[in-house]
């Protein structure tokens, strides 16, 4: 929506960039509130949950009628800070439904994350043109009646809500394991959400592109993801997390480094290159949090999943800014994603001493 957002108010770059990032800066904050209260240990998860989603949908809506670009920041933020009492609280609850088979039950949660970050795209190519300023307001309802929400379960599985009390983030992140695992999420944070963002600029940027095409393409590059994310679930719970992460990091992070060569060459290798890095960059993120699931303190895993995605919504909200800048220096967008290469290196370094520590022997049931 930032295209049609910025033609609309003619915002200049500086405010296009809090417009961008906004909404993980919210969720940093949030995650902080909720980590230092340890609210997500408090309380049931289908109670924050519901509560989070409820008001997330409510910022989203009154964005609608939003009339500049501050009313819009910071609703934005405030939709952020309410995803932080929705997102890690739904990895706890379906992490209590699964002993065995827990990576592909998150990568399939975050598989469906990735599928609606990149509808978007899909919307403003069928549009036709994504700088259309009227093409993100609201069509009317074409359905009648009443619908019920469904309500997610609790599962059997010891990870209880319990009285905890407020600092818990720090014992929550002081386990050894925990903390590696935190690592290598950060690592893959720093890649994920710049490349998500600002993939359409990039596309976009080049000779001869059009705005369809840049959007159908940055849709198929973003939505290759969905499925590999459970594929990469599948793998890792037969194969071990660290394995698995480690090696996706490890072509992900050569996409980053390659797609700046296929960025003037035929649009067929560009679109493989940005296939296997949209497939990559996103397939191992919901193992980070898996392996907290498996060697956190039961007591603490809620706090110890939103401490930890809160840190990586934090870095990546300065990978997102640094991006442009990047691009700026090096005299357009062909190489600013080498900017994204170190991310996925320490990354794998951190997972690598996870891996040789005796905690990893309770990852994927004993494959680490």
């Amino acid at each position: 929506m930032l295209p049609q957002l910025r033609a609309l108010w003619a915002v200049s770059e500086a405010v296009a960039g809090w417009l961008t990032i906004a909404v993980q800066l919210g969720f940093v904050l949030g995650a902080l509130g909720a980590a230092l209260t340890g609210l997500p240990d408090r309380l049931p998860p289908r109670t924050l949950m519901a509560a989070s989603a409820l008001g997330a949908a409510l910022a989203n809506l009154a964005l609608l009628a939003a009339p500049g670009p501050g009313s819009a920041i910071a609703l934005r933020v405030a939709t952020g800070v309410l995803m932080a009492g929705l997102y890690p609280p739904a990895l706890k609850l379906v992490a209590t439904w699964f002993r065995s088979g827990r990576g592909v039950a998150l990568g399939s949660v975050i598989g469906a994350l990735t599928l609606g970050s990149a509808l978007p795209h899909a919307v403003n190519a069928g549009a036709g043109c994504p700088g259309r300023a009227s093409s993100w307001r609201p069509a009317p309802p074409r359905w009648r009646g009443r619908r019920r929400a469904a309500v997610p379960a609790r599962g059997t599985l010891p990870l209880p809500a319990r009285a905890v009390r407020a600092g818990a983030a720090a014992p929550a992140l002081g386990n050894r394991a925990v903390l590696l695992a935190t690592g290598g999420y950060l690592g893959h944070m720093w890649e994920l959400y710049a490349m998500w963002s600002w993939m359409l600029a990039f596309l976009a940027a080049r000779p001869g592109a059009t705005g369809g095409d840049a959007s159908l393409l940055t849709f198929l590059i973003v939505a290759a993801g969905a499925p590999a994310c459970v594929l990469a679930g599948w793998l890792a719970d037969r194969l071990g997390r660290t394995t698995l992460t480690i090696g996706l990091m490890a072509v992900s992070g050569g996409c980053a480094g390659l797609i700046g060569f296929a960025w003037p060459g035929p649009a067929r290798l560009l679109l493989a290159i940005g296939l296997l890095w949209g497939a990559t960059v996103i397939a191992d993120s919901a193992q980070f949090s898996a392996v907290v699931t498996e060697v956190g303190d039961p007591a603490l895993v809620g706090t110890a999943l939103t401490a930890q995605l809160g840190l990586g919504f934090g870095l990546t909200a300065l990978a997102i800014w640094a991006l442009p800048l990047a691009a700026g220096a090096l005299g357009g967008w062909q190489w600013a994603f080498l900017v994204l290469v170190p991310g996925p290196l320490l990354g794998i370094l951190s997972m690598a001493r996870l891996r040789a520590l005796p905690e990893a022997r309770r990852i994927a049931g004993g494959r680490r």
